[in-house]
């Protein structure tokens, strides 16, 4: 019996627009890259939390 393949985050190569932050959530959490994109975008202009400094996090740890 096979067993089940780890999901892994990883910045994604192919559809990517600055680092390749929200496009590789998307693909690790099966959701439209235009919806993660969104509400990076509404949680930098409402200042919820550091989203900037969290998607910069992401970028330098995945790859």
């Amino acid at each position: 019996m096979a067993l089940p393949q780890r999901k892994s985050f990883a910045l994604s190569r192919s559809n990517r627009k600055l680092l390749g932050v929200c496009s590789g959530l998307s693909e690790y959490f099966d959701v439209d890259v235009m919806l993660v994109r969104i509400v990076f975008v509404l949680a930098t202009l409402l200042g919820v939390g550091a989203p900037v400094l969290i998607y910069l996090a992401a970028a330098l740890i995945a790859d």
